[in-house]
């Protein structure tokens, strides 16, 4: 059987990345790992989690930065409680993204991105891939009745994960795709199955603590436990077009 490292190595690959709430912990441990191994995508998408950290490192900010932001980060760092439909307003996060990101001109990062997001208006998934980084990260995170509704070119958008969990919707074309899959562990949410494409390979790893606004030292463990079950999966062989593991 296939290693997952050697297929990865074999040919290029694009990377999607699923939503997750605050899988964005996870999904840069992972990266981290890839990107320091020399295992670099060619192209990336993602919704919510899953676009945050894929259009982070698009945009030029290294796996190892992003990480050294998380663990310092802070809820006070992007909570701006006001009126409007939803919690937040999202002006500190917006604040942090363009702090943060190298280039906030999606046609300036060093590989494609596509940032999946839900038009609320046409209940229908967008993938904005040009334009500006931050208010598409913004959109693609503005998880309902938590932040309120971004509004990109006269329309409102939320959470990309509304309709495309996966965030594969930004990879119509690719034909060689690494998806890390965020197992939903939401009380309201069933188990969402695992999505099937020819030329897709999707790392799954179980286990991860759930993190939130509230649970922000969850997610420094996540970050932690991604990184070294990635390492371990690297190793493991592909069956029927996966590689799942524990990450504890």
């Amino acid at each position: 059987m296939t290693r997952l490292g050697d297929w990865l190595a074999d040919r290029p690959f694009a990377l999607a990345m699923s939503s997750g709430f605050f899988s964005f912990f996870a999904h840069t441990g992972m990266l981290g790992v890839l990107t320091g191994r020399g295992l670099v995508p060619d192209r990336v998408a993602g919704s919510s989690a899953g676009a945050l950290v894929g259009g982070a490192w698009a945009a030029g900010l290294d796996a190892r930065a992003l990480a050294d932001r998380l663990v310092a980060l802070r809820r006070d760092d992007f909570w701006d409680p006001a009126p409007g439909a939803g919690l937040l307003a999202g002006k500190k996060f917006d604040r942090l993204l363009r702090e943060l990101l190298p280039t906030t001109a999606i046609d300036r990062c060093r590989v494609p991105v596509g940032i999946s997001v839900f038009d609320i208006a046409r209940r229908t998934t967008r993938v904005l891939g040009e334009g500006d980084l931050a208010h598409a990260i913004r959109a693609s995170c503005a998880v309902p009745a938590l932040f309120h509704p971004v509004r990109i070119g006269g329309r409102a958008y939320w959470d990309g994960g509304i309709l495309d969990r996966p965030g594969l919707a930004g990879f119509a074309g690719a034909d060689r795709v690494l998806f890390h899959h965020i197992h939903s562990r939401s009380p309201w949410r069933r188990t969402l199955a695992i999505p099937r494409r020819p030329g897709m390979v999707t790392l799954v790893l179980d286990q991860l603590p759930r993190s939130g606004p509230f649970k922000l030292d969850a997610g420094r463990r996540a970050l932690a436990l991604a990184r070294e079950a990635t390492r371990r999966a690297l190793a493991a062989p592909i069956v029927d077009g996966v590689v799942r593991l524990a990450a504890r």
